[in-house]
């Protein structure tokens, strides 16, 4: 376990998304790299083998292109759902919180749209309390779900599974979705694992949360194995304590782990990318277009020269659910201009906040809801890796203006937890 003391008013602005992508993209890399090492035919074969079982074939889904050994053509999106199933390390370490569970739920919904030339990628995390209208949707089985005019979306999967989530999705944003995976609480633990761990920033006053069993002092901290699982479902320790906080938090962590696999480090490290290849083949469910390693090659290959400040980390905008105080629905107003923007492929200037709920602080030492006047005492971590050359064709009068209510970072910033104990 790594602790040190960090700098108070160094950078500070960070998210369960792109990272998601990365880890399912070393599969492909493990294949590239292997083959160019002149032993791929086995171990590429295993791989292929094993990230195709059980693969999903996404209902309504748009027509892709051909896997081939180039940069995916166009544009692009890929759902990634995180469950609250438990395996064999959650089960032993969370007990009953595994042994009492009545059914699969996504907790975590990240919409990731990659442009065409220029490239861009925008990540659009959902609220799981988020109250949503879900389309008749065909199970894997070939019978049909029902469709419903008010369902809270962490439902979906156990009313109809991955392909259901795809197309619920597909009916808020307007962005048609071409490919889909599902990581469980063990696959968050592998994958961190994998790459030797993720350097996270807990600012205020450390993190104390009985939910999760954390009780951390404020600085920079490595989390790997059941550490990274207890960060990424933090909520009572952090900000207001809302489930909104802790998205903020997670894109704080996905953010790091993203810059983490992207770092000509780990890229370079061929047993790295290999151990990752294998971890990712063991733990994600993809769909069936996403079960190919060319495939996930080609999406790498798209995403590999973006600029870090084109890589945006964004919360879908929400209002109270006027039905349940405890739920949300769509802020219609300030999101539907920010999809038209990612539709349409443009560069986007976040206005907002990087948390509108205290989840974590940004470099100016500004909270969100529930952490006015702390920001002071929020840490921050050193200046991150150098990023990705600024994009020439996005200058800021170029970049469509979000809402100021939608809250999200960039890869180039960095945030710190808003933890109070």
């Amino acid at each position: 376990m790594k602790r040190r003391p960090i700098a108070r008013h160094a950078p500070h602005r960070s998210p369960t998304a792109f990272g998601s992508v990365m880890r399912m993209l070393g599969i492909g890399l493990g294949v590239l790299v292997v083959a160019a090492l002149g032993i791929g035919g086995f171990l590429a074969a295993d791989l292929a083998m094993r990230v195709g079982d059980g693969a999903v074939t996404l209902e309504d889904a748009p027509k892709v292109a051909a896997p081939s050994l180039d940069a995916y053509p166009g544009e692009f999106a890929v759902l990634l759902v995180g469950t609250d199933e438990c395996g064999a390390v959650s089960t032993q370490k969370l007990g009953e919180r595994c042994i009492d569970e009545d059914g699969i739920r996504n907790d975590v919904n990240l919409l990731v749209h990659v442009s065409a030339a220029p490239r861009r990628v925008s990540v659009v995390s959902l609220p799981r309390d988020l109250v949503v209208e879900v389309p008749d949707c065909t199970r894997e089985d070939g019978t049909v779900a029902s469709g419903s005019q008010r369902a809270v979306i962490n439902t979906v999967f156990e009313r109809a599974g991955l392909s259901c989530v795809a197309k619920t999705v597909t009916g808020i944003s307007g962005v048609d979705i071409g490919f889909a995976a599902k990581l469980s609480f063990d696959g968050v633990m592998e994958i961190t694992d994998a790459i030797g761990g993720v350097e996270i920033c807990v600012g205020g006053t450390g993190i104390r949360d009985r939910h999760t069993d954390i009780d951390w002092e404020p600085g920079l901290r490595t989390v790997s194995g059941y550490e990274a699982l207890q960060f990424i479902r933090v909520r009572k320790g952090i900000g207001d304590g809302s489930d909104l906080a802790r998205i903020s938090n997670q894109q704080q962590y996905m953010s790091r782990l993203a810059r983490t696999i992207l770092s000509s480090e780990t890229l370079t490290d061929v047993p790295k990318v290999l151990r990752l290849a294998n971890v990712v083949a063991d733990n994600v469910d993809p769909s069936d277009e996403l079960a190919n390693p060319v495939r996930l090659a080609q999406l790498g290959l798209a995403m590999k020269d973006v600029p870090f400040d084109d890589f945006a980390f964004l919360q879908l905008p929400t209002l109270e659910d006027p039905f349940d105080r405890n739920r949300v629905v769509v802020n219609e107003e300030a999101a539907e201009p920010m999809w038209a923007a990612i539709r349409a492929g443009a560069a986007l200037q976040i206005t907002g906040k990087a948390s509108n709920h205290g989840g974590v602080v940004d470099q100016q030492g500004e909270g969100g809801e529930g952490d006015e006047g702390e920001g002071d005492e929020g840490a921050t971590p050193e200046e991150p890796a150098a990023p990705g050359s600024p994009d020439p064709t996005s200058s800021a009068s170029e970049r469509a203006v979000l809402s100021e209510q939608i809250s999200g970072i960039d890869l180039t910033q960095d945030t710190c937890s808003g933890g109070r104990r």
